[in-house]
């Protein structure tokens, strides 16, 4: 017995092949906006993120900042000061007639730390009294000697007549500069370490003059990249809001896939030196 065989028709397949469409766009009407807002979520998500970690991360840096070392150039794009590691108190006068004080009427290669006692790492260096005015300007090196050694409670210092006595008797260990650059044409924001302390600041708005100041980088300066996507950057310093402290505002803007995010910080800066 002969049995017929039936397969689909040509109309048969185009119609299922038209209706399997028609399902498919209207499937595609409803999960679209979901899978688009999603995206959009997850990519403002990381954009915030990373401008809240460049923020952070600047502000962290700026709390251990010199007193009186906050400087900005470069159309507001350009944040230098110096770094400090730690510090202390000197000896000002002598537990009868015992001890070494730091003198300030000629030149002195060492004093006695009132507190506990301070490490020397490579590249310290000694500031005491820093105002950011000529003749108390660590930049210039008025206020500043090389670290030289340290045992027990006594530190040595390269010979240095310091201009000015700190009323409260403090002095800040320097590490080395950081500068924080926005790079607004290639919309990155760069931070610059290491490198040695200049009488000037970087006066460009150009990433020439800040590469080569850690060219050739070693283990300890270089530069290394903060953020990227960034459509605009300022940096503000107002040195008096208080008697004792300065304040920085930070204004960046990232941009992506064609949306902004924009971030403004504060940051008060301790100016008592």
């Amino acid at each position: 017995m002969t049995r017929l065989q039936r397969g689909f028709t040509l109309m048969e397949a185009v119609v299922v092949m038209v209706l399997t469409g028609i399902l498919v766009g209207a499937v595609m009407v409803f999960i679209q906006a979901p899978i688009l807002g999603y995206t959009d979520t997850a990519r403002r998500a990381e954009i915030t993120d990373t401008a809240d970690t460049a923020v952070r991360r600047i502000a962290r840096d700026l709390h251990l900042a010199l007193p009186n070392s906050v400087r900005i150039t470069g159309s507001n794009q350009v944040l230098e000061f110096l770094s400090t590691r730690t510090g202390g108190r000197y000896r000002y006068a002598t537990d009868a007639g015992a001890g070494d004080i730091l003198d300030f009427s000629a030149a002195d290669t060492s004093f006695d730390v009132l507190g506990p006692a301070i490490a020397q790492q490579t590249g310290d260096q000694i500031v005491v009294f820093n105002l950011g005015i000529p003749g108390a300007d660590a930049y210039n090196g008025d206020n500043r000697s090389n670290f030289v050694s340290a045992a027990g409670n006594t530190i040595t210092l390269a010979s240095k007549l310091f201009p000015f006595d700190s009323p409260s008797h403090r002095f800040q260990v320097v590490d080395k500069p950081v500068t924080y650059f926005c790079d607004l044409t290639a919309g990155k924001l760069w931070r610059y370490f290491g490198y040695t302390i200049q009488a000037l600041q970087t006066s460009t708005d150009t990433i020439v003059e800040l590469d080569a100041l850690v060219t050739p980088a070693t283990a300890t300066k270089g530069k290394s990249l903060l953020a990227q996507n960034v459509s605009a950057c300022a940096f503000v310093y107002d040195s008096s809001v208080t008697e004792r402290s300065g304040l920085v505002s930070l204004r960046l803007s990232f941009t992506q896939s064609g949306e902004t995010v924009s971030l403004y910080h504060a940051i008060h800066v301790s100016n008592v030196p």
